[in-house]
């Protein structure tokens, strides 16, 4: 069985009646019920509520007027009698909902004040708007109370309330409809003036995002665009605001600037002058200036006042941003196309980047070591070397971290002999193993990327096997999303993976049981948060007997990034604003652990890196989980 063969199949694009079908969903699950919304209790119930309270009197506004004659040739016969009572019933409570929300946002921008929340005109303007409109309709509500004072006032206890209020000051309308009149039109006024401000305000997210949401670009988790015909493409990356695709431009529109990137960002939280939020609103300024402003001025939006240079290199693509924002708002798409367009089109790239990219270019790989030095431990252990036409169960992918790097190279001996204990058929490509080329990608170079993704595939294409199994997140994470992208479909796990599936089947059983030190799980990002992998090797860990696993406050999904991504492994960082370090804190001061284990050999890299640069060695220790399960076994 030939490795293509051996892969899922090709995927072809979905059918027309598929991306309707799957859109209605993403509009239903996540503009309507608002599921991402509620990831944060507060400010989750204060949304839902403005906007079910919106949607309510919407909808009973509509059905009121529907009343009439002037849009229908008849009347529409519905509600009437017990079904009026509580139509009147849930438009009191949908207006509720609305001074309720408001009321909760002003405490929150007032009293709570959460550091990332920025106040704005537009803030305090839309809350104004929609209060008033709320307060004139239950003035209109109670005045018409007072007036027919019907048997059934009762049911629209918050316009029942208005009018005992009325009555209460002294107001008497027996008769009297000029005020209800007037009400009514304010109402209607100020209804209209909220149709008018929407394209003007942050208002018109509730366009917008919905549309961001429904259309933005289906890529698989983990995934950045590929710049297609690269050598003939007129356009690398992004210099100019134009130059942005149209669903880049509309995701600048959608973002309201709430601040939840913001608030997860590890480059913000960390002290790096970067924050997600401040660069979209640089590229919405842009757009505003120079695409949609009547002086139709191009100016570049270069990398000068509005966004700087060296800004989209201090991402470090975690993705944590684009998994709490709920309008599915990607910093990190923009922050690649700056980088290709830097990378590809004028060269203006950081000292240790263009090093970094200079050695995958001559060397193949981001370390700059000779191909002879991959990985020396595989002749020693025997690992059998895949030739051309050969077949084996399980493809082996350590990647350029467990190749080249002296510290990663343990965790690789580990993994091995834990292979070996199960009998796993593997072998690995040896010395034609190359450089996925995730480095090159992230760091903007799509061109070697793709050369390196094409060579890969070919070679591939030359041996036999099932799956391939990989120790590197971030390898794992373009083998599986990325190089379907250039026609390489293979079965891809991750070694977590396989690692929970040979003890699940009795394969690999642990001998010893744990002693006192605590260990604490890190889920690294791309196989994490992109790949949704948590359970796996916390199943692994859990399987040594007695051995004490707590978590740090930001885990799972929530997870707090070491730092090593977006290229940042081979990025000089100000030591006063290392993310390593912040990470590191966790896990001693939060987590309170000996052992901090991580299934990613830059997470392996850059805690250890933050241990030896803190002087912790004696105190705390960063292992594979390769590493500590043959901890736990006899020899």
């Amino acid at each position: 069985m030939s490795a293509q063969t051996a892969a899922p199949p090709t995927q072809t694009a979905p059918s027309r009646r598929t991306r309707w079908l799957r859109g209605a969903r993403e509009f239903i699950l996540h503009a309507i019920l608002q599921d991402r919304v509620l990831q944060r209790a507060y400010p989750g119930v204060m949304h839902l509520l403005i906007f079910w309270g919106m949607v309510i009197q919407l909808i009973g506004t509509v059905i009121v007027i529907l009343q009439y004659p002037l849009f229908l040739p008849i009347e529409l016969p519905w509600p009437r009698q017990a079904a009026y009572l509580g139509f009147e019933l849930v438009m009191d409570l949908g207006g509720l909902m609305i001074i309720v929300g408001i009321l909760m946002a002003t405490l929150r921008r007032i009293v709570r004040k959460p550091s990332f929340l920025i106040n704005r005109w537009d803030d305090w303007y839309a809350l104004a708007l929609l209060f008033v409109i709320a307060l004139l309709g239950y003035s209109t509500e109670g005045v018409r109370l007072m007036s027919v004072s019907p048997e059934w006032r009762a049911w629209s206890p918050i316009g029942n309330l208005f009018a005992k209020g009325f009555t209460a000051v002294g107001l008497d309308l027996s008769g009297e409809s000029s005020l209800h009149d007037f009400l009514f039109w304010a109402h209607t006024a100020v209804g209209l003036l909220f149709i008018a401000s929407l394209p003007f305000t942050k208002l018109r997210h509730m366009i917008s995002g919905s549309i961001n949401i429904v259309f933005r670009p289906q890529l698989a988790s983990g995934a950045l665009e590929p710049i297609k015909d690269i050598e003939t493409a007129e356009k690398l990356g992004a210099g100019e605001i134009d130059e942005f695709h149209s669903n880049a431009l509309l995701m600048f529109d959608a973002c309201v600037q709430c601040g939840r990137c913001e608030d997860v960002c590890p480059s913000t939280f960390s002290g790096m002058p970067y924050s997600p939020r401040s660069l979209l609103q640089a590229l919405y300024t842009s757009m505003k200036e120079n695409l949609i402003s009547s002086s139709n001025t191009k100016e570049s939006i270069s990398f000068g006042d509005m966004v700087g240079k060296e800004n989209p290199w201090l991402c470090t693509t975690c993705g944590d941003c684009i998994s709490t924002c709920p309008l599915f708002i990607d910093p990190v798409l923009a922050v690649i196309e700056l980088r290709r367009y830097m990378t590809l089109t004028t060269g203006d790239v950081p000292g240790p980047v263009g090093e970094t990219l200079t050695h995958m270019e001559r060397r193949g790989n981001p370390w700059g070591l000779p191909k002879e030095n991959h990985a020396p431990y595989l002749k020693e252990l025997g690992v059998r070397v895949l030739q051309p036409g050969e077949f084996t169960d399980t493809l082996l992918y350590l990647g350029c971290a467990f190749g080249y790097d002296n510290r990663s190279q343990g965790a690789g001996r580990a993994l091995i002999s834990l292979l070996k204990r199960a009998e796993v058929d593997f072998a690995v490509l040896g010395p034609a193993e190359g450089c996925c080329g995730e480095t090159a990608r992230r760091l903007g170079h799509e061109y070697v990327f793709q050369v390196m993704a094409e060579e890969n595939i070919a070679t591939f294409e030359s041996v036999k096997f099932n799956r391939i199994v990989t120790p590197c997140a971030h390898g794992y994470n373009t083998l599986k999303n990325e190089y379907p992208q250039f026609g390489g479909n293979y079965t891809v796990l991750h070694h977590t993976e396989l690692l929970s599936e040979l003890i699940a089947e009795g394969r690999l059983t642990v001998d010893r049981e744990a002693d006192d030190q605590v260990h604490t799980y890190h889920d690294a990002c791309y196989i994490g948060r992109y790949n949704k992998i948590y359970d796996e090797p916390r199943d692994v860990l859990g399987s040594i007997p007695a051995l004490k696993l707590t978590e740090m406050p930001r885990h799972r999904e929530h997870a707090f990034c070491c730092g090593g991504g977006g290229g940042h492994m081979w990025m000089e960082i100000d030591p006063n604003t290392r993310i390593n370090h912040r990470r590191l804190a966790e896990v001693t001061d939060d987590a309170k652990a000996d052992v901090v284990v991580t299934g990613c050999p830059y997470c392996l890299i850059m805690l250890d890196d933050a241990i030896r640069s803190k002087g912790l060695v004696e105190e705390v220790a960063v292992k594979d989980i390769a590493e500590v399960l043959t901890t736990h076994m006899d020899e």
